[in-house]
């Protein structure tokens, strides 16, 4: 296990806890705001991070920060897209928020170091760090959410583009086999040489980071 730097430890964490929270909430405000009163009976229209957090998935994204890198989750957000005025496209908006939120938080991080002078004027120290792994985390959070595996927020997206009777099938895939394929992968970059996540997310990720970075 490698030993990893506790500023770069302590600020992902703490974009971490931010990314994760608010593209929750983002869910959740977003259903809420369509008619669906399910995030607020179960207390989650609220800007207090801490009621969105699941806490095995909050375990397991402070010890796999520690030793690395970052694999966790949040408390899904209970939403139920029959209660929403339009329930299909209300609940597109809904789903969409939450990746949306991660972009738009990288988009902070990317404008405060751009009027700090970039990173070589903030250079290896907390608040470089910070700004770094603000836009970087972020923008992997949001590709990630985006993978079209349940239950992760694209296989929503995807199936509310299809047909009824094919969204139907591939929800019912993803429930019962698409969850699996997902841990799958994410177990075996984990185990072997065979880092699937990576090879499929680093180039989107890497290529908008570096725009929001400024390095083209």
């Amino acid at each position: 296990m490698g030993q990893v730097d506790p500023t770069y430890a302590i600020t992902a964490l703490f974009v971490i806890f931010l990314g994760v929270g608010l593209h929750e909430y983002a869910h959740c405000k977003v259903a809420d705001s369509a008619g669906d009163p399910t995030p607020a009976f179960y207390g989650r229209v609220t800007l207090n991070l801490f009621k969105h957090f699941d806490p095995m998935g909050s375990m397991m994204i402070i010890i796999t920060t520690l030793t690395g890198f970052g694999i966790g989750w949040g408390k899904p957000a209970p939403m139920d897209p029959s209660k929403m005025r339009n329930p299909r496209w209300d609940f597109f908006m809904a789903v969409a928020a939450g990746p949306m939120c991660n972009f738009l938080q990288a988009l902070v991080y990317a404008i405060i170091l751009r009027l700090a002078g970039g990173l070589q004027s903030v250079g290896p120290s907390f608040v470089g760090f910070l700004l770094y792994n603000g836009i970087v985390i972020n923008i992997a959070l949001m590709f990630f959410n985006l993978i079209p595996l349940g239950p992760l927020d694209g296989h929503w997206l995807i199936g509310l583009l299809m047909p009824e009777k094919p969204r139907h099938y591939w929800y019912v895939w993803n429930r019962t086999t698409g969850i699996f394929v997902l841990f799958g992968i994410i177990l075996l970059g984990n185990l072997t040489q065979y880092k699937v996540l990576s090879i499929i997310l680093w180039p989107p990720v890497d290529y908008v980071s570096h725009l929001l970075l400024g390095k083209f």
